[in-house]
Formats: structure tokens, C-alpha cells, sequence
């Protein structure tokens, strides 16, 4: 499973992610920063990966928009406040423990999933 961070997460949170073994890249590390949320998700899908942000609801609203025209994404996480982007390892760890799960289920399409505070 591939992931791609978004800028609202610091990047230190996808290199603790690979040090985990995840395939974990950060907008900030691809100088994407500043893109429009749509553009970073188009991004995401067309590498494969899903999306992982704090922006909720944004992130909702353009997954029903996808849904509504037929484009496709494989998912988007979000990172709830519980988990501080000061403690980015926890943030990471969150992460790995998802895709433990994910990785025997797999993901679907249009799939939007909330990582756990603890």
C-alpha cells in the first residue's frame, strides 16, 4: 500500500512512516506544496496511493464529486486531532497500524477512513 501525505501533516511523519516500512511520500519532500486539494488527490490516484490529511471535510465533499463523475481514487485517510502533528511518530505509527488491517482487506475505491487517536 502506497500513501501520499498531505502538506497539512508535517513531513517528518512520512519518514518515520518508511523507517515502518510504509511506502510514505509527503507532498512537502515532492515540492507540491500549494496545490489545489483536487490536483494533490488526482496526484495521489494517479500514483496509486492513498491520500492521507487532517482536511476532512474537504476531502469528503471531493470524494462525492469523484464518485458522482466516475473518477477514481484509493482512498483517503484522515488524521484526527487527537493525533498532534508535534508527535509525528504517533501519527506514523497510526498509520502502519492501518495499513496492517488495510493490507489484508485491501482498500475500495472511494474509501474514506479516520486513522485511531491511540
Amino acid at each position: 500500500m502506497r500513501f501520499l501525505l498531505d502538506e497539512d501533516l508535517p513531513p517528518l511523519v512520512a519518514e518515520v512512516a518508511r523507517g515502518l516500512g510504509l511506502d510514505a511520500l509527503s507532498v512537502h519532500e515532492l515540492d507540491r506544496r500549494g496545490l489545489p486539494d483536487d490536483e494533490q488527490l488526482r496526484r495521489a490516484a494517479r500514483d496509486s496511493r492513498v491520500f492521507v490529511t487532517r482536511n476532512r471535510d474537504d476531502f469528503i465533499r471531493l470524494t462525492v464529486e469523484w464518485f458522482r463523475t466516475g473518477e477514481v481514487h484509493p482512498g483517503v485517510v484522515v488524521v484526527p486531532r487527537s493525533l498532534p502533528n508535534d508527535q509525528p511518530e504517533r501519527i506514523a505509527h497510526a498509520l502502519a497500524a492501518w495499513a496492517a488491517v488495510h493490507d489484508r482487506v485491501g482498500t475500495l475505491a472511494y474509501l474514506i477512513d479516520f486513522l485511531g487517536g491511540d
